[in-house]
């Protein structure tokens, strides 16, 4: 059997690089850039380029924009008493869309994980507490991933917040709207029983 020519396995070998692509799905994107247009490779050439060039890290929230401060920091309509703090800059995206959310964010870049070797001092909790100084923010909106990491992050921020007297609030948990109650595991029934609320 002949091995690729060296342009693409160097093609392959970088897109195993990104998060959740194997040795397979890389060989498979590969050969299907190559059946391509050259257009639409190109396209998506300068696509990537135009990612790195023209997008920055928001000094203020730490969101991926195209300026500093970003333009959710900068929008006068924003409620300036609440800072929802996320995980990812997805995450941001995600909450946006809901149209429930009408505050301001703040990115950690990650979560406390010590197997990892992340503790508090590698993620942007530091420059959380500087922003919730002063007297404007009244409310913090924990919005980290109901996982270990998160939850984790998530009780340490707390704990920092809770001498200020700031109102620190989680996303609730529990059920998915469609569910059947006999498929839900032990943990989300109770954390939905944990979050009932009056009707």
């Amino acid at each position: 059997m002949s091995a690729a020519p060296k342009p693409v396995t160097r093609l392959i070998d970088e897109l195993c690089r990104l998060p959740g692509i194997g040795p397979r799905t890389a060989s498979r994107l590969a050969y299907f850039l190559l059946r391509s247009p050259s257009e639409q490779v190109l396209a998506l050439a300068e696509a990537i380029r135009q990612v790195k060039e023209f997008t920055v890290v928001c000094s203020t929230c730490f969101n991926v924009a195209e300026s500093s401060p970003c333009s959710i920091c900068m929008d006068p309509n924003r409620d300036q008493t609440q800072i929802c703090v996320v995980e990812e800059p997805l995450d941001v995206l995600a909450i946006e869309r809901t149209r429930q959310y009408h505050g301001l964010y703040h990115v950690l870049q990650g979560a406390i994980s010590p197997v990892e070797g992340i503790g508090p001092g590698e993620i942007r909790i530091n420059e959380l507490l500087n922003r919730t100084k002063g007297g404007v923010v009244h409310e913090v909106l924990l919005a980290t991933n109901p996982n270990l990491e998160g939850e984790a992050t998530a009780m340490y921020i707390a704990r920092q917040l809770t001498p200020s007297g700031l109102r620190v609030t989680r996303l609730a948990r529990g059920l998915p709207i469609g569910g059947d109650l006999e498929y839900a595991d032990e943990v989300t029934l109770a954390q939905a029983l944990e979050g009932r609320r009056e009707l």
